[in-house]
């Protein structure tokens, strides 16, 4: 009997806190009714709501919806690799207005599942920065500033290159020191939510520390004094992504160092960083490059309903300007292969909200499409 109580007790023990795992929000979706089909509309609402809760529990700061128009496509892209993110789901209510279906749902998540469907959906081109300076003004004390030479040159760089750029600054989720014990321990626990936040694979971290090497109108010998402030910039910093596990990988890290000379302390301050800026921002591209590089995928894509070379140099023409797509290759009449630096369901949304196509079948290796003529 003793023994039954004990395998029981254990029991309870394991299990509870995965039940207490389980996390119920209301959340909301909507869709458009489409010819008056009121089922797909209710399907695409609901997957909203879902998606919603995903996020709720997940604190994502950049939402799904921002980025990817058919929700439906990516709802049924996930769930059928990441079954149980929303382990149950009961609606609560159900409004139509102008065209437009409504649904209220109170769905029940299991966070590290949540994450998972979330990374699922982080984007190779996303980056987010968080590179912060201590404030060499007068007043700055023991403050550290978000927002910086370096870190506005990086940003601009990266957007120039038409990546897409979070600065983390703007959020304040972080501070320096959880920025200082990331770095120095390369523990990234904390880091690697932010991706999930902001549905990125790509994270920059730093922190610029100042040292006044010589001070203007200090005595350097001979009689002489030192007509400028002479300050030294480090930088420490870490560029980290996620492995197909989930695990941080560093692609760079280091510490870079420069120097400035001027009239007051910010001023020579700002001299170093810029000195620093300069040596970082080509190193930075180029890993970024790389890793965008060694990411992309080949996925098959096969159109239907076309027969003439026409349509299918039009096709191809559409695919070549599409956004995040490297090289496109013929494999026939009606099909082609894509090497693509992103989520195969970016593709199928990008390709959708063209107008041009129907998405019919979707697969993280192939995409199956109905090609619609004018």
């Amino acid at each position: 009997m003793m023994q039954v109580i004990l395998s029981l007790f254990i029991f309870f023990c394991v299990v509870q806190p995965a039940i207490a795992q389980i996390t119920c929000v209301d959340t909301d979706g909507e869709a458009a009714i489409v010819k008056n089909d009121v089922p797909s509309a209710k399907a695409e609402a609901i997957a909203r709501a879902k998606w919603a809760a995903i996020e709720q529990v997940v604190g994502v700061n950049v939402k799904a919806q921002s980025i990817v128009q058919n929700l439906m496509a990516v709802d049924d892209a996930i769930s059928k690799e990441l079954k149980g993110a929303v382990s149950t789901y009961k609606l609560l209510s159900q409004n139509t207005k102008e065209g437009i279906l409504s649904v209220r749902v109170n769905a029940c998540v299991e966070p590290t599942k949540a994450q998972d469907a979330v990374a699922g959906l982080a984007l190779n081109n996303a980056i987010s920065v968080f590179i912060i300076s201590k404030d060499m003004s007068p007043r700055g004390g023991a403050h550290y500033e978000e927002s910086n030479i370096l870190s506005e040159s990086i940003i601009g760089k990266l957007v120039d290159q038409g990546y897409t750029v979070t600065d983390i600054a703007a959020a304040n989720v972080l501070d320096s020191q959880v920025v200082d014990s990331a770095i120095k321990s390369g523990k990234f626990l904390s880091m690697r939510s932010l991706m999930y936040k902001f549905l990125t694979n790509l994270l920059l971290i730093g922190k610029v520390e100042y040292t006044v090497s010589t001070k203007k109108g200090e005595n350097i010998g001979y009689g002489l004094s030192m007509p400028f402030n002479n300050v030294t910039a480090r930088l420490t910093y870490r560029l980290v992504t996620k492995d197909a596990k989930g695990g941080m990988v560093i692609l760079a890290a280091g510490v870079e160092q420069g120097k400035g000379l001027a009239g007051s302390v910010e001023d020579a301050a700002a001299v170093s960083l810029k000195e620093i800026t300069d040596k970082l921002t080509p190193v930075i591209l180029d890993k970024v490059s790389k890793n965008i590089q060694g990411v992309s995928k080949k996925v098959a894509i096969k159109v239907s309903d076309v027969s003439e070379l026409s349509d299918n140099f039009a096709i191809k023409d559409i695919l070549q300007n599409t956004v995040w797509v490297l090289e496109v290759a013929d494999a026939g009449i009606g099909e082609f292969e894509v090497k693509y630096s992103e989520n195969p369901i970016y593709l199928a949304n990008s390709l959708e909200q063209k107008g041009k196509f129907k998405l019919v079948e979707f697969s993280r290796q192939t995409l199956k499409l109905k090609y619609i003529r004018e």
